[in-house]
């Protein structure tokens, strides 16, 4: 027997699940990039995977098997990292039980990933959400199951795979209604929904007559739908909705846009913020997509100040730009949908600030939204204060033992 093959066998089943506990989808992952990359070494040496020893997988092999799935099989950059980061992991698990082959592992994890370009953020605007929501044919039963599916992802921004792992006793439509979701993270997330989105799931939950542990959305046999089933009927009212909406035609967009958009949402709606509430928006907001991500009209504008300077202003004032628009999202699920009132942002008295965003990166860059996080004080390190003594003053002196700690971090 070859050293591959414990190796790889224990390294699924005593490190990704013993040690690290990784979730299914890692192990999925990274058996897959095994899988390829052992049958194209298979091609390469002309040995059966079995017969494959540690010393074939050099990093000549790695290199090229990299350039095989861009090459052949059009993985994007980011797919080929992935699969690298699976390759890596392995090797340094092996590096530990093969001592012996040193040389060859480090050459392998010297391969650096490949730089990827970051693309725009791609998110919805009102006239299209408008035009989504208004696709799905709402006399029939899919039609229904798929109007609240997109409105739910656009109402709590949850990930599609939180989405379609939700029970029917995950909906709670009592004070104070939530959904709640197992997802990302391995986090358990309660997320409030308004009262429109309420009454619409009260009504679907009453025609779905489902256990509570049936799947909130399921397929015609019964069963939870899929991600790609998600994908597949998102496209489906994307191409429909462009005909009423021309700024949808030749978009494509995933399911993770409906996240997005409502990111931007909790940005631009009319909500009383209190300062803590306000200021972890902002925060994840800018983390995620400032400021490549919204058009000139908000956040390229001059924004500045925190957000408990908004009650303080003259704009904000009126009290009707700081209560919630009332949207036209809800009601019967079988009535055609209406236009939605326009949202009037909370935001709009920062527009007349003079300062820019400059947003680099998150809290703690120079963004005048968030207050930047402050460095630890260390009194220990501190030189201690000149004492008047005589004609001058004498010099900076620290004590003993702070010079000893100084010098260990010299």
């Amino acid at each position: 027997m070859t050293l591959l093959a414990p190796t790889l066998e224990a390294y699924f089943t005593q490190r990704l699940i013993g040690q690290r506990q990784a979730s299914a989808h890692t192990v999925a992952a990274y058996r897959d990039t095994f899988k390829l990359l052992l049958a194209f070494a298979s091609e390469r040496t002309g040995r059966p995977p079995s017969r494959l020893d540690l010393e074939d997988l050099d990093a000549t092999l790695v290199g090229a098997f990299l350039d095989h799935l861009e090459a052949e099989r059009a993985n994007t950059a980011r797919t080929r990292n992935a699969r690298l980061a699976a390759v890596h992991s392995m090797f340094r698990f092996a590096a530990l039980r093969h001592p012996e082959h040193a040389a060859l592992i480090a050459r392998v994890l010297a391969i650096p990933p490949k730089r990827t370009d970051r693309a725009v953020v791609q998110f919805l605007s009102e006239e299209e959400v408008d035009a989504l929501l208004a696709s799905p044919d709402r006399s029939s039963s899919v039609g229904r199951r798929d109007y609240v599916l997109l409105l739910l992802a656009l109402d709590t921004g949850l990930r599609v795979s939180e989405l379609v792992g939700l029970c029917c006793q995950d909906v709670h439509l009592g004070t104070g209604a939530h959904v709640r979701c197992f997802g990302k993270g391995r986090k358990e997330r309660a997320t409030p929904i308004r009262q429109q989105t309420a009454v619409v799931l009260r009504a679907w939950l009453k025609e779905r007559r489902g256990c509570p542990e049936d799947p909130l959305f399921s397929t015609n046999r019964h069963g939870p739908l899929s991600r790609d089933a998600v994908e597949r009927l998102l496209a489906k009212y994307v191409a429909s909705g462009a005909k009423t909406c021309p700024s949808l035609q030749g978009k494509k967009l995933a399911p993770h846009a409906l996240r997005h958009t409502c990111a931007v949402e909790l940005l631009v709606s009319n909500i009383v913020f209190d300062d803590t509430f306000a200021e972890s928006v902002i925060v994840a907001a800018q983390r995620l997509f400032c400021p490549r991500l919204l058009p000139g009209s908000l956040l390229t504008s001059h924004l500045a100040g925190r957000c408990h300077d908004v009650a303080s202003s003259p704009v904000a004032s009126d009290t009707t730009l700081m209560q919630p628009v009332a949207t036209q999202r809800g009601g019967n699920l079988a009535s055609s949908p209406s236009a939605r009132a326009p949202a009037i942002g909370a935001f709009a008295c920062l527009e007349q600030c003079s300062l820019p965003v400059p947003c680099r990166g998150g809290p703690g860059y120079g963004c005048p939204l968030v207050r930047p996080r402050k460095r630890p004080h260390h009194r220990h390190l501190q030189p201690r204060r000149p004492l008047h003594q005589g004609k001058g003053p004498r010099p900076y002196e620290t004590t003993q033992r702070h010079q000893g700690t100084l010098q260990a971090l010299r």
